[in-house]
């Protein structure tokens, strides 16, 4: 199943995702009698997305598809999935060729990390503004993990019992300013639209072999760089289990798991992440030093 928080007047509303379109929870709710919530992050955290996945594949699917007010791909507005989840945990240099890039040894053993504040939260189609204190502030698309249930000491074999489902992301860095000093790490990435993640949320058993998929980070129609899951140094399911140690995952934690190779971008670019049988993730690019 794939779900999306799509924009209705005022409101941000969870809706199904089917082939034609986007039909809104609280339009399926009046049309079938269901009682679905009708906010991601509510759906998320009371375990409702396995609930809602089971109902639509046993014949939810169909009384979904057969609401006309479906409303077009060609008309959806798209929010963020949803905007104050309890963590947004991030992956550095996952892939040795981003390593590279920074003139850094990828981590060994342990995993590279952060955390970034939900007040970067972007959606598909919303500017990223690069801020005027940056000369260089680089976007990387990767592919997103959300946590649907509470998880502590889990082993890499059962890490999807905890999984609501995965999405795209795009991260960004203000490179310059952390090539000062590799401590700037928090400061370079908590800068405001510093996080896109969505459109939409897929559930596992529509994914498959998570380590088959390509991500790529692509800019302006062009695949900057791409690499597959199974080559990251730490994959997902590790991931999880191995954080799950440290600290307690809760539902709608964002777990961004790092990405193929940044790419810098400037004023009136476009900058995407593109996986597998995923909707693209596209962001338009705007430098606050020239749009004043």
């Amino acid at each position: 199943m794939r779900l999306a928080t799509i924009r209705l007047g005022d409101l941000e509303i969870a809706g199904a995702v089917t082939s034609v379109g986007v039909v809104p929870l609280s339009y399926v709710n009046e049309a079938l009698g269901t009682s679905w919530t009708t906010d991601m992050f509510e759906l998320i955290c009371g375990n409702g997305v396995p609930a809602l996945r089971e109902w639509y594949d046993n014949g939810g699917r169909r009384d979904v598809e057969s609401i006309d007010t479906v409303i077009p791909f060609g008309q959806v507005c798209y929010a963020p999935l949803y905007r104050r989840p309890r963590k947004i945990f991030g992956i550095g240099l996952n892939y040795r060729d981003h390593a590279g890039d920074l003139a850094e040894k990828a981590p060994v053993g342990i995993p590279g990390s952060f955390f970034k504040p939900a007040t970067t939260i972007i959606g598909h189609g919303d500017e990223i503004k690069i801020p005027v204190q940056s000369q260089k502030t680089t976007a990387e698309a990767e592919l997103g993990v959300i946590m649907g249930r509470e998880c502590e000491n889990a082993e890499n074999e059962n890490w999807l019992d905890y999984v609501a489902g995965f999405t795209t992301i795009i991260d960004m860095t203000a490179e310059d300013i952390l090539r000062l000093n590799p401590r700037y790490l928090t400061h370079v990435k908590s800068f405001e639209t510093f996080f896109s993640f969505g459109p939409h949320l897929v559930t596992p058993d529509e994914v498959g072999d998570i380590l088959k998929l390509t991500v790529q980070t692509v800019l302006n129609g062009k695949v900057h760089a791409q690499n597959t899951v199974s080559n990251m140094t730490f994959t997902p399911d590790f991931l999880v289990a191995f954080h799950s140690k440290v600290f307690k995952w809760e539902p709608g934690d964002i777990l961004s798991t790092g990405t193929p190779r940044a790419v810098h971008i400037q004023h009136g670019d476009r900058a995407e992440c593109r996986i597998d049988s995923f909707e693209p993730l596209v962001n338009p690019v705007i430098d606050k030093k020239i749009a004043k």
